[in-house]
């Protein structure tokens, strides 16, 4: 163990490791044990809470009132490991807690008592604010991403919360901090502030924390998981290492993963975690800071270990950004393989012909047609827009889908899908899982609250600590527009960086062997991160993306404003594709509703390079 292993009430010790083991509701829990285990770590966070995961852990409450949190916590990490954790006196924060964090610790509680385990658990409350959102109406407060009035019957609204109601709980003795929707890096900020002593004035040390938080906060993914050079680490899959953050003082860290576990831990694998899920990487805004990572560096000091520097931080902004889910009808998707001949054509016009018999049926009852249809043929690159290769697919996957605001519509479209195996083409198959399931649309809004208005409380100890967020006088505006970037909207083709003259080029190679990259979501937003494997491969690169370029190759997905934004620390690209995930999350019909493939998509566009460019 690290010096900092007597910690919890903001001692200073040389350093303090964060070790992360869930990036989702969902992820294994060996994560946690193989962290727990290594005795490597001061500190476990866990991060269960994606927008969508909230409006489910809504429903579950609305059906069972003491449920609402994210069980795996209590039953998959806590109780199997909670000896060890005793033990080693490791504190553990993760936003468990859900739409009910009272109910999350009572729960943990019942099952220590059982055990004969006694450890302090602390709970922050406050981010719930779907009481607000009536009020939002009334003052004319919008989505900031469609411009549309905010739902009148939302299922959850809560604010992403900081770290700094983390920090007191653990600095008032604290072993298990749990909270409900929070920032997602500010279960690792927390800790730092608490042990540190660091301050809300502290822009660029909350800066680099939060980074710490931003690249553990999805497990394995900073590890080698979902790595674009996967041959490198597919022989550690079977046991992937989860990240450990060695973290200093002066905000500088060292990533890391257990001895002897799987995966890869260098300025590449580090590299694609801090591109992903970034709009503008120079003014990314979270709840205590407006972090600046446009000049962070990522230095290999070891092996498996990469030091990281140069985030900055700017003031905060005098608002909480707010998630709220609400109801929006019905879909179903299915799925079907084909084979043979002409396969691609044949599973298309099967998936048109099944959706063309039921919308027959329902205009023939007098029911309204489907919102929204797809067709999407898995297997023709369909994903790959104009650059796809037309060569025909011998074996295809058809996957249909529609929406409605009614269920029994869709019922019906999903008993239907079997029928063609007997009434159309040849080759179908894969029924063995069944009909598919009709599930509710759960959409996803987004707006600001004063902090001022948000009561924050920390349950520690036996008492309720109301917690003030402070609110600078030289506050950020939450918006974004920190770093210089380029739009597919610009009148002009080019954005006039770095053009080389056409001469110079003498052929074409994929993206792929100048760059590497990772792509994710935000909510029907996507983020595409394009990371240079040398320096001097930028300019190319940076010639050959222009945002119209990238627009017109995801022009069958893409439909809004594509932005590039620069990032030079990283010798790296963004871009922020608008309107791309059809709608996104469940709401979305798309096999891919989350751009998780983008990135590998974009890395085969052709790019122009001069002579002996490898030399």
């Amino acid at each position: 163990m690290t010096e900092s292993n007597a910690k919890s009430t903001g001692s200073t010790g040389s350093t303090l490791s964060i070790g992360c083991g869930s990036g989702f509701w969902g992820d294994s829990s060996l994560g946690s044990a193989q962290l727990v285990k290594s005795g490597a770590i001061d500190v476990l966070v866990l991060d269960y809470l994606a927008e969508i995961t909230m409006s489910i852990l809504a429903r579950m409450k609305q059906k069972k009132p003491e449920l609402g949190y994210a069980t795996d916590f209590v039953d998959a990490v806590m109780l199997p490991l909670a000896k060890e954790i005793k033990e080693r006196k490791i504190k553990v924060v993760a936003n468990a807690g859900g739409v009910n964090p009272l109910g999350c610790k009572e729960a943990l509680e019942h099952g220590l008592a059982k055990l004969g385990i006694s450890l302090n658990i602390a709970v922050v409350t406050g981010d719930d604010v779907l009481a607000e959102v009536p009020r939002l109406r009334e003052r004319g407060v919008k989505d900031n991403e469609s411009g549309r009035a905010l739902p009148e019957a939302p299922v959850s609204a809560n604010a992403y919360l900081g770290a700094f109601p983390i920090a007191e709980a653990l600095r008032r003795g604290a072993d298990v901090v749990i909270t409900g929707r929070c920032v997602d890096s500010a279960v690792a900020l927390g800790p730092l502030i608490a042990h540190f002593g660091w301050k809300a004035s502290d822009y660029d040390l909350l800066a680099q924390g939060s980074l710490v938080g931003h690249v553990v906060e999805c497990g394995a993914q900073a590890t080698g998981g979902v790595f674009t050079d996967w041959r490198t680490v597919e022989e550690g899959w079977s046991d992937m290492g989860f990240p450990i953050a060695e973290c200093a003082a002066d905000g500088s860290f060292v990533v890391t993963k257990p001895a002897g576990t799987g995966g890869l831990v260098s300025p590449r694998t580090v590299g694609e975690q801090i591109v992903y899920e970034v709009h503008d990487p120079g003014r990314y805004i979270l709840a205590d800071v407006v972090c600046d990572f446009t000049q962070v560096h990522l230095e290999q000091v070891g092996t498996d270990r990469v030091k990281v520097t140069g985030a900055k931080g700017l003031a905060p902004t005098g608002d909480y950004k707010v998630s709220v889910t609400y109801p929006d009808g019905f879909r179903c998707t299915g799925s079907l393989m084909m084979a043979g001949y002409e396969a691609g054509p044949k599973a298309n016009r099967v998936g048109h012909a099944i959706l063309q018999r039921v919308s027959r049926v329902l205009a023939e009852r007098g029911i309204e047609p489907f919102r929204e249809t797809s067709v999407e043929v898995i297997g023709t690159e369909r994903y790959f827009g104009a650059d796809a290769d037309r060569s025909p697919a011998r074996e295809v996957v058809l996957v249909l889908g529609a929406s409605h605001a009614s269920d029994k519509p869709l019922e019906l479209l999903s008993k239907e899908i079997a029928p063609a195996g007997t009434a159309m083409a040849q080759s179908i198959t894969g029924f063995a899982g069944g009909r598919p399931r009709v599930q509710p649309i759960v959409r996803l809004a987004s707006c600001f609250v004063p902090k001022s208005s948000v009561a924050i409380q920390v349950h520690v100890s036996g008492d309720a600590i109301t917690v003030a967020t402070e609110v600078p006088a030289n506050a950020s505006v939450a918006s974004e527009g920190g770093s210089a970037f380029v739009s597919s909207k610009s009148a002009s083709g080019a954005d006039g960086n770095n053009v080389t003259a056409a001469k110079d080029r003498t052929e074409t190679v994929a993206l792929r062997e100048l760059a590497h990259g990772r792509s994710g979501d935000k909510g029907n937003t996507a983020n595409i991160g394009i990371l240079a494997r040398e320096p001097r491969f930028l300019p190319w690169i940076r010639d050959a993306l222009t945002p119209q370029a990238v627009q017109t190759y995801f022009s069958t997905l893409a439909h809004g404003e594509v932005r590039r934004f620069e990032w030079p620390g990283l010798s790296a690209l963004n871009f922020v594709l608008g309107d791309a995930l059809g709608g996104g999350g469940v709401g979305s019909l798309r096999y891919d509703p989350q751009g998780k493939a983008l990135a590998q998509i974009l890395l085969e566009i052709p790019v122009p390079v001069p002579a002996g460019w490898r030399s």
